[in-house]
């Protein structure tokens, strides 16, 4: 670590949950981002500032007007511009030190079994059922924690599932694909600016946490926030033994 490095993190170094080993530890870390918008802004540059040492954005989608409204890792000059690279911009504004791919592509299960693999940690900030469970089926196969995000509307929830603890759930444990909810998305439901900061923040802090050692990850856990009065909920979220993804009858 250069001096400039312990000047630059000094604030996290400073924690005795972190330290010199913790800032080292996250600046080794590799993590993989689905979604470069609402929750995937905020999860970019809380990761990038910290230090984390690669990051991989995954995004189809291009910045337009109405993304500004939340979409914080984006601006009026790059409208029209991939959201995945956008996002690799403001990141580099804010740390040139971190690695950032820019992957402009839906995640399917081909393209997240590759890029799951070479990842440490990832964060799900995709607004579809769909992906969700292939990100997830793609982390229980190569044994990744998941750090998962959603916001519609005034509500928000917030998870950690990591299957190599022998009790924590997958997210299919918690949502079965076979009870898919009616797909709700921002662009006819919409969604209160602050939300995605908010639940994208959290879901930051979780993925530093579990690339640093700090702290204990929220798994097991699931939290709901409804914004409209800032309360939370909290729902233990066991591992089901008849999960079809981590379960004893899943696949190997």
């Amino acid at each position: 670590m250069t001096d400039d490095d312990l000047l630059r993190y000094s604030r996290h170094i400073l924690l005795d949950e972190i330290g010199v080993e913790g800032q080292e530890r996250i600046a080794r870390s590799h993590v993989l981002v689905i979604g470069a918008g609402g929750l995937g802004s905020p999860v970019a540059m809380y990761l990038g500032t910290a230090g984390v040492g690669h990051i991989t954005l995954v995004d189809p989608d291009v910045v337009d007007l109405t993304n500004l409204q939340r979409q914080i890792a984006h601006a009026m000059q790059r409208l029209g511009q991939a959201k995945a690279e956008s996002a690799r911009a403001a990141v580099a504004q804010l740390n040139p030190q971190v690695q950032v791919e820019a992957v402009v592509a839906r995640a399917d299960a081909d393209s997240l079994d590759r890029l799951v693999a070479r990842a440490d940690i990832v964060v799900d900030c995709c607004d579809n059922f769909a992906t969700r469970q292939a990100v997830n089926a793609a982390c229980v196969r190569h044994a990744r924690p998941l750090v998962s995000g959603a916001a519609i509307r005034f509500d928000g929830q917030l998870a950690v599932f990591d299957t190599r603890d022998p009790e924590g759930p997958c997210y299919a444990c918690v949502f079965p694909a076979d009870s898919a909810p009616e797909e709700t998305r921002c662009a006819t439901m919409g969604v209160f600016a602050p939300l995605v900061g908010i639940v994208g923040a959290m879901q930051a802090a979780e993925a530093l946490k579990l690339a640093s050692g700090a702290g204990t990850p929220l798994v097991g856990r699931l939290l709901m926030l409804d914004a409209r009065t800032m309360e939370w909920t909290r729902l233990r979220t066991p591992r089901r033994a008849a999960c079809p993804v981590c379960g004893d009858r899943a696949p190997l």
